[in-house]
C-alpha cells in the first residue's frame, strides 16, 4: 500500500487526489507526505553520491572535474533542464537522476545505459565478451533481475549478436532505453520537489533596522 501511495504522489495520480479529498486535514497529510519523500529523497541522493565516487588521484585542470561531487550551483542546476545529455554529463545530475529513478521503481533503466558505456570502451575481445553476457543475464533475458522493456525482437537479435560479442551489441536497445528515459523520466525528474528545490537561488534577507 505504501508503494502504491509514493507512486501516487510522484506520478500526481488523479484517483489519489481524488480519494484524498480536498479538507484540511487532507491537505495537511498530503504536505506531510511530500516532506517525507523530499527527505528519503535527499538521503538517498547522499547515499549514491558517497557511495558513486572511485578513488583515484584529484584531476588538475578543469575546475568543473574537480568539483565532480559538490552541491551545484542553482545556475548549473538549471543547465540540465537544457538536455537530457547535460543531466548525464554531470556526476551529480546522474547520481540525482538516479535516485529519482529508484524513486520510480525503474532504476535498471539508468544501470543498463551506464553498463552498454561501459561495455562501449572495453578493448579486451574476452571481456567484450564476459561483460556482453552478463548484461544480457542482468538486463536482457526474460525474467532477468533487472530486466528492461524492450520488444522481443530486440531481445532476439542481442541474444544471436553476444555470440561472437562486438561494442555494437546493445546499440539497439541503449538507444530504446535511452529514448525512452529522456520522453518519460526526465520530465518528471525536472519537474520533481528536489530538482526545483536545487534550482532556486538563496534568498538575501536584509534584518530591518532598528528604530
Amino acid at each position: 500500500m505504501q508503494s502504491a501511495m509514493f507512486l501516487a504522489v510522484q506520478h500526481d495520480c488523479g484517483p489519489m487526489d481524488k480519494s484524498a479529498g480536498t479538507g484540511p486535514k487532507n491537505e495537511e497529510k498530503r504536505e506531510k507526505m511530500k516532506r517525507t519523500l523530499l527527505k528519503d529523497w535527499k538521503s538517498r541522493l547522499s547515499y549514491f553520491l558517497q557511495n558513486s565516487s572511485s578513488p583515484g588521484k584529484p584531476k588538475t585542470g578543469k575546475k568543473s572535474k574537480q568539483q565532480t561531487f559538490i552541491k551545484p550551483s542553482p545556475e548549473e542546476a538549471q543547465l540540465w533542464s537544457e538536455a537530457f545529455d547535460e543531466l548525464l554529463a554531470s556526476k551529480y545530475g546522474l547520481a540525482a537522476f538516479r535516485a529519482f529513478l529508484k524513486s520510480e521503481f525503474c532504476e535498471e533503466n539508468i544501470e543498463f545505459w551506464l553498463a552498454c558505456e561501459d561495455f562501449k570502451k572495453t578493448k579486451s575481445p574476452q571481456k567484450l565478451s564476459s561483460k556482453a553476457k552478463k548484461i544480457y543475464t542482468d538486463f536482457i533475458e526474460k525474467e532477468a533481475p533487472k530486466e528492461i522493456n524492450i520488444d522481443f525482437q530486440t531481445k532476439s537479435l542481442i541474444a544471436q549478436n553476444i555470440q561472437e560479442a562486438t561494442s555494437g551489441c546493445f546499440t539497439t536497445a541503449q538507444k530504446r532505453v535511452y529514448s525512452l528515459m529522456e520522453n518519460n523520466s526526465y520530465p518528471r525528474f525536472l519537474e520533481s520537489e528536489f530538482y526545483q528545490d536545487l534550482c532556486k537561488k538563496p534568498q538575501i534577507t536584509t534584518e530591518p533596522h532598528a528604530t
